[in-house]
Formats: C-alpha cells, sequence, structure tokens
C-alpha cells in the first residue's frame, strides 16, 4: 500500500515548509520535504526577507504581546476565522521561542530599526518590530547551490534598510552613505572569497543549511498530486509525483504539513477570485495545488479573494516589478486612465493595490518629473528602458499637455490634477488623500524636500509616465487552519494529520499588512507550530 513512510512530510521549500521541517527534525521527526519544482526556496527565496515579529528578543522589552494584539486590532479588525483572536495571540507570544529556535539552527538576525509598522499611528504602533537574516555565505550550500531560486533574485548582499536609503543614494547624504556601505560589504564579500546572499535569499538559505545539518531530505520536482484519507478523517499520508513521472505513496505517520505557496501563477484562479489575471512576483510553482487537493478530501478555505497585493511595473516578459519606494518619492503622483489622482501614493502596498485593484479600468500611470528621474532609484528601469518604451509601458513627454495626449487623457484634466497636487507640496499638506502624514509615509520619503518628503510638485521636464498594475507577493487565501496549524473542515473541525501554514493558508493578518513582513512571519512562526506539533503525535 504505501512505497515509503517517514513521520512527517512537508509540502513545500519556502519559509514555511522548512522551518516545519527543521521544527519536527529538532523534535526527533524524520522528515522529508517535497517541492514541486526543480528548484528550493520557493517565493520566499525572491522576496525581501522580512519578517513582522512583535516582541522578538531584540527589542528589549519596549514591546509586549497585549500591545501588539492591540495594534493587530486596530490595523485587522474583524476578519473572520483566519484571523481569530487565538490564531494572532497564537502567532505573537510565540514569535520569541520561534526567533530563539533559529537562532540555535544558525540564522543570524539583524533589526530593521528605522522601519516602522505600516499604521504606526494607530493604537499599538511602533517602529523596531520588523527583522531579517544577516547577509548569508552560499558556499556551505555545496551543491545545493545549483538549485537556488535566490540566484534569480539578487545575488549579493543587500539587506532591508539598504533598499530604503539606496532609493536615494544620488541625493541624500544618508543614502550616499548607505550606498558605500553596501558597495564595501560587497567587494569585502567577495575579497574574502566568500559569495553573500541577502533578504529573502538570505533567509531561505540559512533554512536550507539547517535541513542540511539535521540531514533532512529534500525531494525536487516532486509535486504534491494527493493526499491520503482514512476511513475515521484522518490523513495518514500522500500521493507525490518523482522526478521520474512515478506516483508514489507516502505514508506520514504524524502528519503531513501543506506549505506550497498559494495561487498567485493560476491564471484561471486568478480571474475567478480576483477578476484579474494575475500581475505576480511569486514563484512560478504557485499554482494553488496544496490548496486544491486538501479541499477535495473536506478543507476549508477563506480570504480566496485576497492578495498581498502592491503596485507592479509589467516588464513585457511576463514578468513584473514589484513597486515600492518608487511611488512615494516626492516628485511623483499616480492617475488613473482617466487623469485623476485616486489614493495616497505612499500608503502601504496592499492598500495601495487595493486602492489600483478599486478603479474601473487598468493600468494607472505613475508621472514623474524630472527630477524624481535623476534623484531616486527606480528598480524597473534597472535594465534600460528601452524594451519598457517599445512596449509603451514608459512614455515620456516634453509637457503634462503632451503626456496626457499620449496616455489618452484629457490634457485640461490631467493638468488640473496636477496643479492641485503642485498646491500641496508646496504647503505640505496633502488635502485630498494625506500622503506624508505618517511616519511610514515618510521612511520612502526624501528628508531634503520641504516642507512634507513625500510631497515635491510636477513641474519640470520631460515628464515620465510609467504603467502601473495591481501586482502582488502572493496571494492571502487558502486553507482555513487553527492556532498551531491544523486544517479545518467546512464544519470548523480539525482534520487530523493535516497541517499548514504560510500562503497555502488564509491569513491571520486578514485583509491587510500590519507591519514590514507580514508574510513571511506567519508562514515561520506557523510553520514552527505545526512541526512540532505533528512531531509530537505518537
Amino acid at each position: 500500500m504505501w512505497d515509503r513512510e517517514v513521520d512527517v512530510l512537508v509540502v513545500g521549500t519556502g519559509a514555511a515548509g522548512m522551518t516545519a521541517a527543521i521544527a519536527a527534525a529538532d523534535s526527533g521527526a524524520e522528515v522529508l520535504i517535497v517541492e514541486s519544482t526543480a528548484k528550493w526556496g520557493g517565493t520566499t527565496a525572491l522576496s525581501g526577507g522580512g519578517l513582522w515579529m512583535p516582541t522578538h528578543p531584540k527589542m528589549g522589552g519596549t514591546d509586549s504581546v497585549d500591545k501588539a494584539l492591540t495594534y493587530m486590532e486596530a490595523a485587522i479588525g474583524d476578519a473572520g476565522p483566519a484571523s481569530s483572536p487565538e490564531r494572532r495571540r497564537a502567532f505573537v507570544e510565540t514569535v520569541p521561542e520561534v526567533y530563539t529556535f533559529l537562532e540555535k539552527h544558525g540564522v543570524r538576525w539583524a533589526v530593521a530599526k528605522e522601519y516602522p509598522d505600516y499604521y504606526p499611528d494607530r493604537p499599538g504602533g511602533m517602529t523596531g518590530r520588523g527583522i531579517e537574516a544577516e547577509p548569508f555565505d552560499t558556499r556551505g550550500l555545496g551543491e545545493w547551490f545549483a538549485t537556488f531560486r535566490g540566484r534569480d533574485s539578487i545575488p549579493a548582499p543587500l539587506k532591508t534598510d539598504d533598499v530604503w536609503l539606496l532609493s536615494r543614494a544620488w541625493s541624500t547624504p544618508a543614502g550616499f552613505f548607505r550606498g558605500a556601505r553596501f558597495v564595501f560589504r560587497t567587494i569585502w564579500g567577495l575579497i574574502s572569497g566568500k559569495r553573500l546572499f541577502g533578504i529573502g535569499g538570505a533567509l531561505t538559505a540559512n533554512l536550507m543549511s539547517a535541513l542540511l545539518a539535521q540531514r533532512v531530505e529534500v525531494l525536487l520536482s516532486t509535486p504534491l498530486t494527493g493526499l491520503v484519507r482514512e476511513e475515521d478523517g484522518s490523513v495518514s499520508g500522500a500521493v507525490v509525483r518523482t522526478a521520474d513521472g512515478r506516483e508514489n505513496r507516502i505514508r506520514a505517520r504524524r502528519g503531513v504539513i501543506l506549505g506550497g505557496g498559494g495561487f498567485a501563477q493560476n491564471a484561471e484562479w486568478r480571474k475567478e477570485h480576483h477578476g484579474v489575471p494575475g500581475y505576480s512576483s511569486a514563484a512560478e510553482g504557485d499554482l494553488g495545488d496544496p490548496i486544491r487537493i486538501a479541499r477535495e478530501i473536506g478543507a476549508d478555505v477563506a480570504l480566496m479573494d485576497d492578495a498581498w497585493w502592491g503596485a507592479s511595473v509589467p516588464l513585457g516578459d511576463g514578468h513584473h516589478q514589484f513597486v515600492l519606494s518608487e511611488r512615494s518619492m516626492p516628485f511623483s503622483i499616480v492617475v488613473d486612465p482617466a487623469g485623476d489622482r485616486f489614493t495616497n501614493e505612499s500608503a502601504s502596498y496592499i492598500d495601495f493595490g487595493h486602492a489600483l485593484l478599486g478603479r474601473e479600468s487598468i493600468p494607472s500611470w505613475l508621472i514623474l518629473d524630472v527630477r524624481h528621474r535623476r534623484r531616486y532609484l527606480f528598480n524597473a528601469f534597472l535594465q534600460g528602458t528601452k524594451k519598457l518604451r517599445a512596449a509603451g509601458i514608459v512614455r515620456s513627454a516634453g509637457s503634462i499637455e503632451e503626456l496626457a495626449a499620449d496616455l489618452g487623457m484629457e490634457p485640461a484634466r490631467l493638468r488640473a490634477t496636477v496643479e492641485r497636487f503642485n498646491g500641496f507640496a508646496r504647503s505640505g499638506v496633502d488635502e485630498d488623500f494625506g500622503r506624508g502624514r505618517t511616519v511610514y509615509d515618510n521612511y520612502y520619503g526624501d528628508p531634503t524636500v520641504k516642507p512634507n518628503p513625500n510631497l515635491g510638485s510636477i513641474e519640470k521636464g520631460p515628464f515620465t509616465a510609467v504603467q502601473l498594475v495591481p501586482g502582488d507577493l502572493g496571494t492571502k487565501g487558502g486553507l482555513l487552519t487553527d492556532e498551531v496549524a491544523r486544517v479545518l473542515d467546512a464544519s470548523g473541525a480539525v482534520i487530523p494529520g493535516l497541517y499548514a501554514a504560510g500562503n497555502t493558508t488564509a491569513s491571520v493578518m486578514g485583509r491587510t499588512y500590519p507591519g514590514p513582513g507580514s508574510t513571511i512571519a506567519p508562514a515561520v512562526v506557523f510553520g514552527y507550530l505545526a512541526g512540532r506539533d505533528a512531531a509530537a503525535k505518537s
């Protein structure tokens, strides 16, 4: 009946899956990980790698469980059972334990000291809850480096605090200093013979290193194709398709843990649940199969209509570049196809993404004064703009009226939008959408621009328009789970033997994004809880 037996079978090699496997193996369980694609690391390896971890030990007692829960209530509100009080409390209370546990397994943590919560003016909001892994020397991965998905991202020792300062490396002393530090860090790594990766690559490489130290077996190109459920309703194992095309039935004596991502790259599901084909930055294996397979045996789902939204620039080759600081820096505005502003350009990316989705038509346009082009880094332009211009994704003109005509807008309407915004830039107060009001807005601003670091007039040409679509970092709807990551059925009952974490699940963060790393942090925490609970089964 069974081709193989292990204690715990883990599906997926992102932050959720690898943390679950480390936790289970640390508890003495025999663990096997299967990954559907030929590369390991999942979407985590392509991400910024941050974790929003309230009450983590390096906060030095300035945070508390009650303060974090107060903030989560203020930021999230009522988002249904996925973000129940029990799950929120389990998340917050487990943070210090997970932090210390992964530190024991070799992860060196760094704090993004200047990165605020995304709603810092709400009760319980503060700065310093975001952490990340220090740049990691990937030479220790040996032959596993060849299949490392992090190689598809930035192969350099980049850190979170580098990102916001490097975006203004040419315009502020702090940005220039940070740029110099980054360059010296990179050069030092090369001189010392190290192969350093930062952000999401650092975290996933750290986790794989821990798995290798524990001698956990990882099988690539081995997708989940089914779950085995017994007459008593429990899940006793799974069916996977091996790299040679054989279907193998694997018994999991203590549990199956699903951490195989969401459905960001499943165009059919995206149209069904989101109304768009998807403009995602997630890994190509993010097709929703673990969610579908669990639903086939009775698992319940929630938040399927939502995602970790944000703005993206289509690159014309099927890929999309996520936009963060670019839309927040001064000398820029975002308008819809009619030429009207419709939201705070400096808002958190999920709020901005929801606003993009709320327009009657797509795309919107990020309009830049020439000073923005000269002073600030624009990630989508790093490979040049020739192809983007040829595809009509980037357009330029000498006047606002010419630009409006090229974009199919009424010139007088766009001119009126720009003039109204310029008045706000001069006064320092955005009377329409409050841009630049909070410390989070200001984080991606230019402190040399007065009186508001996020507001700069649009008056010096040539002017550039960049197409924006509602992109995402992955989907946030999926399987409903309880406070220890056990999968629930439609009646709210636990499906024994089945766990899930990460984007395979409906997020504890509900429909919003409380702070930097609100995707990866619960993936790690609930992955840890799943691994511990499964391993404890007899």
